[in-house]
């Protein structure tokens, strides 16, 4: 059985560069698992993917030729049913092996062996393996049809290079070569209305020869590098840029770095060839617009990438990626330098027209934007963040820092309708921040303008500062509140407003920056300043609240606390800012050798008081000592008398690691109580007075965690 290296490769038209780096690993990955599936390539096979702008390229190792045969072992039907009472072979076998592909020449040769308790027949024999050309063309088939296309184009094949049956195609571009070599050999494939050759085209400009020819699958590689002027790796472009922007950042001055951007590395990875980075510079007036500006404009629009100095300040210079490599630079320098200057030049113009009106003066347009058909403008909306803001200033700062809320909150979303941000919607907030500090507004009411919107996604920042962190929370919640209120809650994976990340930003605020707010008082708050615009916000309320606890848990994990541990804590839902010290106890008490019983005893604890009935009313958290008969109640009482005291001190001091520390001497006497008293006496008040007992226990253990979901 011949092996040897294969190489598969699309050539087609300009590929979109940002779905380029998934597109090749999807081809690659596809045809890997589909020969390996027919035992054309095994796992140990070393698989390499190849994507430039025109080109989606596999070389897998340790390719056969043909697969190796395989046994066959096929259950056929019943004894019974196979054969009649002479033993000879019934319609219905005759028929089933004829669909095998055998016929009655097999019957002796048929193996018997008990499936199930019935004896069966079953035709053994050998498939021979896929040869390489069968097996290549249903893995390229499948590896076309499973890549992650972001948009399909219909085009129509040239005259002449279609095969038959094919004249127009489907495909992510316009595909002009295959090639296919299973070491030096064509294995004739299709794909695409192609036929696999090897032969292939470079650089549409700097190519030394073309077509060029690819001796083996292992020559691909250095053939398009050395006569194509192409680096068919993505990750070795990649790689490349990375290391030309850093020389050509030294280069241009002294403490200069290119902004650090994957995403735009990725796009311009996906745009060139053989990359060859370039320093220009812009008239450094512009600097006076925002450096966000600026920076968004050179990277959207022209994928450049700014040059910041030491402090991270914009620089007036860039670096360009160009697919080029003239002898001399200086016309693609000034081209590029040409080409950025008119884009400078409309943010300065948005930035100098849009300070002529003040934000205060911007707020009355929002009337005219709508936000949602059921809940109102941007207007009304920024009305309902503002009371929301009030109420949680109010809780956490007073009067002062309701007023300051009050106020960012109110022009928060005043920067909507500046050119600006319709020119580029990134930047709002950012915008907003500007416009603040040029109005006189004080860092506190720009800082919050700005960071409102925070956190904008998973691991980005807080907001700073109280008023920014009110302003936050309001407007989250007042999206939250609304989107619940009308129904519009995410399904499965569908969530088009955003609300798990606005959940997730809430917990987050709460929790890192321990805040002392009542979750379930507050939503109820912000559901009063929709008025009547909510039909059923008692129903809506509860929703919201168990999404918020599933947000919780998960950010919990995330933090590395084990699913017990949070829903330990969670159970009694404290306020989401002592969380993490309540965990940290919960983490220590676990660790103790008397947490296992006590958690037990209080699983148990639980399990009696709801047989007892409804635990908070039926069940009286009260002890007569006159009715402690046994000494084991006697000595758990007393045992309680002294520890419990000890244990709330530290809780209401906040310090629930020893508040847990000083209830775990308390297994010993439940371990007693448990082992020498009778809970459920027959005598009435005998057994409300052990229940009360034990609800005494139940709501003393239980005060900074539920220590019944440690239990195993």
């Amino acid at each position: 059985m011949t092996v040897q290296n294969l190489l598969i490769e699309l050539f087609v038209e300009e590929l979109p560069p940002k779905a380029l780096k998934k597109l090749g690993d999807a081809f690659a990955s596809v045809l890997h698992e589909q020969l390996k599936a027919q035992g054309l390539a095994t796992e140990s096979s070393a698989v390499t993917a190849f994507a430039s702008p025109r080109r989606l390229a596999t070389h897998v190792t340790q390719v056969a030729a043909k697969a190796a045969d395989r046994p066959v072992q096929q259950k056929l039907m019943p004894v019974s049913v196979g054969l009649d009472a002479d033993g000879n072979p019934t319609p219905a076998l005759l028929k089933r092996l004829q669909a095998a592909g055998a016929d009655a020449s097999v019957v002796p040769q048929l193996r018997r062996a008990m499936d199930g308790k019935a004896e069966a027949l079953f035709f053994d024999s050998v498939a021979p393996g896929a040869t390489l050309e069968a097996g290549l063309q249903k893995a390229l088939t499948e590896a076309i049809a499973k890549l992650p296309i972001p948009k399909v184009m219909t085009y129509q094949l040239e005259s002449g290079c279609e095969l038959p049956g094919w004249s127009s195609v489907q495909f992510v571009r316009p595909a002009h070569g295959l090639v296919a070599l299973h070491g030096s050999t064509v294995v004739p494939v299709t794909a695409l209305g192609l036929t696999a050759g090897n032969a292939t085209h470079g650089h549409r400009f700097e190519a030394q020869r073309d077509p060029i020819v690819i001796a083996t699958a292992d020559t691909y590689a250095d053939a398009l590098r050395e006569q194509g002027a192409v680096i068919a790796s993505f990750e070795e472009r990649r790689a490349a840029i990375q290391a030309q922007l850093k020389a050509a950042a030294a280069r241009a001055g002294e403490g200069l770095a290119p902004i650090d951007d994957e995403a735009l590395l990725d796009e311009v990875t996906g745009l060139v060839e053989r990359p060859n980075v370039l320093v220009c510079e812009f008239e450094s007036q512009f600097l006076d617009v925002p450096q966000e500006c600026l920076i968004l404009t050179m990277k959207a629009n022209q994928k450049y990438f700014p040059l910041l100095d030491a402090n991270s300040r914009l620089t007036n210079k860039f670096l360009v990626v160009s697919n080029i490599t003239p002898d001399d630079a200086s016309a693609v320098i000034g081209g590029n330098e040409r080409v950025v200057r008119p884009r400078l030049a409309d943010a300065k113009f948005f930035f100098d027209q849009d300070r002529k009106k003040s934000l205060a003066e911007r707020v009355p347009s929002l009337a005219k934007v709508v936000y949602h058909n059921k809940l109102g403008t941007q207007g009304e909306r920024t009305d309902r963040v503002r009371a929301i803001a009030r109420l949680i200033g109010l809780q956490l700062g007073g009067e002062v820092l309701a007023k300051a809320a009050d106020q960012a909150a109110m022009l928060a979303k005043a920067d909507l309708p500046t050119d600006m941000v319709g020119e580029f919607p990134e930047l709002q907030g950012i915008m907003g921040g500007y416009y603040a500090r040029h109005d006189g507004l004080s860092e506190d009411i720009a800082f919050a303008i700005e960071d409102h919107y925070k956190p904008r996604f998973a691991g980005d920042e807080l907001p700073r500062g109280q008023v920014g962190t009110v302003v936050a929370l309001a407007d989250k919640l007042e999206t939250l509140v609304g989107m619940f209120g009308i129904g519009n809650l995410p399904t499965g994976d569908k969530d088009p407003f955003a609300l798990r990340r606005h959940a997730l930003g809430i917990v987050r605020m709460l929790v890192e920056k321990k805040l002392p707010l009542d979750m379930a008082n507050i939503v109820l708050q912000a559901a009063g300043a929709f008025g009547s615009l909510l039909s059923d916000a008692e129903k809506s309320n509860a929703q919201l609240l168990n999404f918020f606890y599933e947000r919780v848990a998960g950010y919990l994990r995330e933090l590395g606390y084990s699913t017990q541990e949070a829903d330990a804590v969670i159970a009694v839902r404290p306020l989401w800012g002592e969380m993490p010290e309540r965990l940290d106890a919960v983490r220590v008490f676990a660790g103790l050798p008397e947490a296992p019983a006590l958690a037990a005893a209080n699983k148990r604890i639980g399990n009696i008081l709801k047989k007892a009935g409804d635990a908070d009313t039926v069940v009286d958290a009260h002890v007569s000592e006159l009715l402690l008969q046994e000494p084991a109640e006697k000595a758990l009482h007393a045992a309680m008398q002294t520890i419990v005291p000890q244990a709330d001190a530290q809780f209401e001091a906040g310090d629930y690691t020893a508040s847990l520390r000083i209830l775990a001497a308390l297994r010993e006497p439940v371990d007693a109580f448990f082992d020498g008293v009778m809970v459920n006496a027959e005598q009435l008040d005998l057994r409300m007075n052990r229940q009360g007992l034990l609800k005494m226990l139940h709501q003393s253990m239980n005060r900074v965690a539920d220590l019944s979901r440690l239990a195993a």
